[in-house]
């Protein structure tokens, strides 16, 4: 992904407008409010966690080393192939769950109706659709993305785009290219890749996104934060930042003239985005207990100099190679970056598994 970031962002549709630092343009609490799970939060420090969280059929929260657990709760289940019509059989009504068709598009006539829950004041509402731990096919979770934005650009001229986005979840084995990228940066025949190739309309270089990879993608109406890409750009590199020394004890920074979150001279976190009429999608992505040798067969980000980490590898590194709960790590590093989230961008998030792909996949015939 590239390397500097210029320029405000531009309203009203235009042609893609190629801006360094993976921004490619079209054209601001009280305690965070849980709806997902109960539970405590654990914490990892200097190689060790302190403290699992509790599950649902939890009676407390037992203390435990940074091991995998022989007997882990029922509630917790290894990341698996997203089923639209498990997720629909599994999804708990949620208080204060906005229920929409097409995960973001226009409510169906046979919808239940259902008000959202107001927004804590002073704070924009922000719906979160926490797929953490589920395996969402890329395709599907663009045309997601770009469901919601072009529902959201209806809004804009009547003042009724009152709700921001966030959707959480992973990825199957994928290569991802901006725009412009340059294919020179991919080391196989984009013919015969390994793995789907997807070219996008976000800005910046190749990158690969795959299991392990926590994949957060805010929605956003700058308008109602901070009309600048810039900005928000180093706002999403803060969270990344402050997630990982809160919940791991891990020191990750920025590092001058390139995007992204660096421990070392290793980049741990990934950004990139677009937006049309100030509204910008597309994200992050954090490296969590992801295998890191498919980036071997690209030069992700377009930077050749300089390798590519992840939490769990820092993590056993301090530890002298202690094994790790990886379903865990993956819940923490969530935890973790959704608060950041909502503090730094003061949004109240409102939490929802009701994520309908297949309507999203009767939008797209």
């Amino acid at each position: 992904m590239s390397r500097q970031a210029k320029g405000p962002l531009h309203g009203g549709p235009q042609p893609i407008s190629r801006r360094p630092n993976n921004i490619a343009v079209a054209s601001a609490p009280p305690p965070l409010r849980r709806h997902r799970r109960a539970g405590e939060q654990g914490a990892i420090k200097g190689g060790h966690l302190l403290q699992r969280r509790a599950c649902d059929c939890d009676d407390a929260a037992p203390a435990m080393a940074l091991l995998p657990s022989p007997t882990s709760c029922l509630c917790h289940h290894r990341a698996a192939p997203f089923s639209p019509a498990a997720a629909s059989a599994q999804a708990r009504p949620r208080r204060g769950t906005l229920r929409v068709a097409a995960a973001g598009a226009r409510s169906s006539p046979t919808a239940a109706p259902m008000e959202a829950r107001p927004a804590a004041v002073g704070r924009r509402r922000c719906e979160c659709f926490d797929l953490h731990q589920q395996m969402v096919p890329y395709a599907e979770a663009y045309a997601w993305q770009k469901s919601i934005v072009k529902r959201r650009i209806g809004l804009l001229d009547s003042s009724r785009d009152h709700s921001d986005t966030l959707i959480a979840l992973q990825h199957p084995p994928v290569y991802t290219l901006g725009s412009d990228s340059n294919e020179d940066y991919l080391h196989f025949n984009k013919e015969d890749a390994p793995f789907e190739v997807h070219q996008i309309d976000r800005g910046g270089e190749v990158t690969y996104h795959g299991p392990g990879q926590l994949v957060m993608y805010p929605i956003l109406n700058l308008r109602y934060h901070k009309v600048d890409v810039r900005w928000y750009f180093r706002s999403l590199e803060e969270v990344i930042i402050r997630a990982l020394k809160s919940a791991f004890s891990i020191k990750a920074s920025r590092v001058e003239g390139l995007t992204g979150v660096w421990v070392g001279d290793q980049k741990v976190a990934a950004l990139g985005i677009h937006g049309s009429r100030m509204i910008v999608y597309h994200g992050l992505a954090l490296n969590v207990t992801t295998d890191l040798t498919p980036f071997q067969m690209i030069d992700p980000c377009g930077i050749k100099d300089r390798g590519v980490g992840s939490i769990k590898q820092i993590l056993q590194k301090e530890s002298q190679g202690r094994e790790t709960d990886d379903i865990l790590l993956m819940d923490i590093a969530y935890d973790s970056m959704v608060k950041e989230f909502a503090e730094l961008f003061q949004l109240d998030l409102d939490t929802s598994p009701d994520c309908n792909f297949q309507e999203i996949r009767k939008l797209q015939r």
